[in-house]
């Protein structure tokens, strides 16, 4: 088989860049501000959250895996503000503590459409199909283990480092099952929906607000971590 024969495959490292390349995309229209990531990654043996703001979502379908992102409280902090004065809210209408619930609510969100991003491209990039839980959001003050709930073949771990405008860190996690996508055949991407269109969309909706058993909920799951 000559190179130009050569198919095309996409293995873990492809889809991690996917993976981050939708979270800066998402995180930058979200808070008009410059979010990156680091041109190296990290191999790694399990996946962790960590204080101060730890995110976990678990997805299934044509691959599975379970995606962690770990806020430090200033990066967390720095990314709901711009996100909110992007929407229209007052300093003085803005959560102090990286604790309020309202933080918590607003980077859940912001989580969800970083993997509801990633989903559609997954889907056109791949042609297959995954499916993603609500993502948990935890204040936290020490280390949880996560594993994922699912058998995985060969599971691999990667740890990618995000920097925000203001240089506060975060870090992104992702353990899936070690996999390559194989292109047999040329097809045409279908165009993604307007990001901005999107953003605008949220914008017009209320600001999040926490919700009434948003401590019952939170002290079932941290119950349920071994907390």
């Amino acid at each position: 088989m000559s190179l130009q024969e050569t198919p095309a495959v996409y293995g873990t490292e492809d889809i991690l860049r996917s993976l981050c390349n939708s979270v800066t995309k998402v995180l930058n229209i979200a808070t008009q501000s410059e979010t990156r990531y680091s041109g190296m990654v990290q191999r790694i043996t399990k996946t962790c959250l960590k204080p101060d703001i730890g995110c976990f979502v678990l997805f299934d379908g044509g691959f599975s895996g379970l995606v962690v992102i770990n806020f430090s409280a200033q990066a967390a902090m720095e990314l709901y503000e711009r996100y909110m004065l992007n929407m229209g809210m007052s300093k003085a209408e803005l959560a102090s503590a990286h604790t309020s619930d309202e933080v918590s609510n607003v980077m859940g969100e912001l989580m969800n459409q970083i993997v509801g991003d990633f989903t559609g491209k997954v889907a056109r990039e791949l042609q297959t199909h995954i499916t993603q839980n609500q993502p948990k959001m935890l204040a936290l003050n020490k280390q949880v283990m996560l594993s994922v709930d699912t058998n995985l073949d060969k599971p691999e771990a990667r740890r990618v480092t995000f920097y925000t405008a203001r240089n506060n860190i975060f870090y992104l996690e992702l353990a899936m099952d070690r996999t390559e996508f194989i292109k047999l055949n040329d097809f045409e991407c279908q165009e993604a929906p307007d990001p901005d269109e999107l953003i605008a969309q949220a914008a017009a909706q209320p600001a999040p607000a926490a919700q009434p058993a948003a401590a019952q909920d939170h002290d079932e799951l941290l119950k349920s971590l071994g907390m």
